[in-house]
């Protein structure tokens, strides 16, 4: 029983921003309503679009119009790549390198799944940054530089270390998927946005940040990897 779908983070006469529960699908899937029902539900506006989207057990920030004219502007920002995104992720394993940039080309594998390959004609592309949350758990910091299906679980897995509680890329099982959309940077009407924010279900989030001033609270400031 999902208790409370999303939280609003910022709204205009164009565009809301909310917090996405986990286990929220972001279009309708079989007796289960997409996010832009619970929305319309109650916020009183009857239309919303979706400008991009997350995963149905991904959690956090997700950029939504009221208007077809407010997401072509949006969307295509995404489409343009401009957008700047940042996840949060924990891990029971140790990654390969405690920092760096992932890339190659995504390919269908089986039973739905995604798989990262060598190769670079249209390749995936992830920077991370990772430290020691507590003993046997890593928190990761991700910023991905494109927009594919899976792409950041699949990044993890392909560097040893799969997100905490994505069994369909044999991470360890647990309460949630602790995959979380940290913080979204954007442009609308000529004036530019940042929100932000943490996450709030999964007990394993709860220490994630160590301090008020933990560098991680302010992403785009910091010394992002190159290849």
């Amino acid at each position: 029983m999902i208790e409370k779908a999303f939280d609003i983070l910022l709204e205009t006469d164009d565009f809301m921003v909310i917090n996405k529960a986990p286990g929220i699908p972001v279009h309708r899937e079989g007796d289960q309503q997409g996010i832009a029902s619970y929305v319309k539900s109650q916020s009183g506006h009857a239309n919303w679009f979706l400008c991009h989207r997350l995963d149905r057990d991904t959690s956090g920030v997700l950029l939504m119009a009221k208007s077809k004219a407010a997401a072509a502007v949006l969307s295509q920002q995404f489409a343009d790549r401009t957008v700047t995104k940042f996840y949060l992720a924990i891990t029971d394993r140790k990654p390969k390198k405690s920092q760096g940039f992932i890339s190659g080309d995504m390919e269908k594998a089986r039973d739905g799944n995604w798989m990262l390959t060598q190769t670079q004609t249209r390749p995936a592309r992830t920077q991370f940054f990772s430290r020691s949350l507590r003993p046997g758990f890593r928190a990761i910091l991700l910023r991905p530089l494109t927009g594919r299906t899976h792409q950041l679980r699949v990044a993890m897995g392909a560097m040893a270390a799969p997100i905490l509680g994505d069994k369909r890329y044999r991470g360890k099982e647990a309460d949630r998927l602790y995959l979380h959309a940290y913080s979204l940077a954007f442009e609308f009407g000529g004036a530019p946005y940042q929100v932000q924010c943490p996450p709030t279900v999964g007990s394993e989030f709860e220490a994630f940040f160590t301090s008020e001033d933990d560098p991680w609270r302010a992403p785009q400031d910091l010394p992002w990897p190159k290849k």
